[in-house]
């Protein structure tokens, strides 16, 4: 399946049904005053979190959303029926813009959760409604007001509790096959990961999603490679795995591009509790391999040695992973 993680949509509330001006008629009963009734409000539009839903595909082929109108008072003081509302079903994670005033309308976290986005409009008052004891025969009545009409943006952000990040070919999409039952594309040459990848962890008691994000390279943050297109997707995350590659030509060189471009891109994502993972140790000596182990603690990083393409170091990096905690931010 495609994915799509923006879209832009249309939305229209429902107008507000006119009030009636009737006046009662029937046999044997004099002087019938006003019994217009008032219009149904409008419908609204509401956006709600559905778990089962990972992509905004659908809104590549459905842009425009309209709830119905209210329907319009009559006599006898019937009032007119309400429109219906409108739902628009998100997966979890997306937050909605209003694109013509650049404001932030919601964040739907939770399934099930729901915002109205666009109220549907009041219905207007009939004669009846105008009736006092001095002006017992009123003509008067209203029309209803109009719904809201906006221009959304949404914007999905995946709801993981680890991301994992690294250059293209660093292994990342063999390490998250190995820590979840996610499934992958996997192949030896880069940008093998196009679109991010979540995956459930399950480790002793604990369950932890973890997010695989497609390389990225330098300059990611200026609009490079594939990296700014997935950046946001771990802003949310509680915590961030830096992937650098062991048998790579110069791994300090890696693992300063990868720091440069998540603080290029938004500054509190360096700040994120991280485990760097040294991978494809199986491709290098143990003197190699601890040495950079040696620099990279140096630096103030927790290391951990592993080889997801053996399998090595998966056991150990869970426990890391379980007692950093993983609470993600939302």
């Amino acid at each position: 399946m495609k994915f799509v993680d923006e879209a832009l949509v249309h939305v229209e509330a429902g107008d507000g049904g006119r009030g009636s001006a009737s006046f009662r008629r029937e046999k044997y009963v004099p002087r019938g005053g006003p019994d217009g009734g008032n219009g149904g409000r409008g419908g609204d539009v509401v956006v709600t979190g559905k778990s089962y839903l990972t992509s905004l595909l659908d809104f590549r082929y459905k842009r425009i959303y309209r709830a119905e109108n209210g329907k319009n008072g009559s006599g006898r003081n019937k009032k007119g029926r309400d429109g219906r509302d409108v739902y628009i079903s998100v997966p979890l994670g997306t937050v909605v813009y209003d694109e013509k005033e650049r404001s932030f309308l919601c964040d739907v976290t939770r399934d099930g959760e729901s915002f109205i986005i666009a109220k549907g409009g009041r219905g207007g008052r009939g004669n009846a409604s105008f009736a006092t004891s001095v002006h017992r025969a009123p003509t008067r009545f209203e029309y209803g007001e109009e719904g809201e009409e906006k221009d959304l943006s949404l914007v999905l952000k995946l709801l993981a509790d680890v991301g994992i990040v690294g250059l293209p070919n660093a292994g990342k999409s063999t390490l998250i096959s190995r820590l979840t039952d996610a499934k992958p594309k996997i192949g030896d040459y880069p940008f093998t990961t196009l679109i991010p990848t979540l995956g459930v962890c399950r480790s002793d008691n604990d369950m932890f999603v973890i997010a695989d994000i497609p390389g990225l390279v330098g300059g990611a943050s200026q609009g490079k490679g594939l990296g700014i297109t997935f950046l946001k997707h771990i802003e949310r995350t509680g915590m961030i795995l830096l992937v650098v590659d062991a048998s790579s030509p110069d791994p300090e060189s890696d693992y300063r591009i990868l720091c440069h471009e998540l603080s290029s891109y938004n500054e509190e994502i360096i700040g994120k509790k991280k485990i760097l993972v040294l991978n494809k140790t199986d491709l290098v000596s143990h003197e190699e391999t601890d040495k950079w182990e040696a620099l990279f603690v140096s630096m103030g990083e927790e290391v951990i040695k592993v080889s997801a393409l053996k399998g090595w170091g998966m056991e150990m990096l869970k426990d890391a992973i379980r007692e950093k905690g993983t609470q993600r931010v939302i």
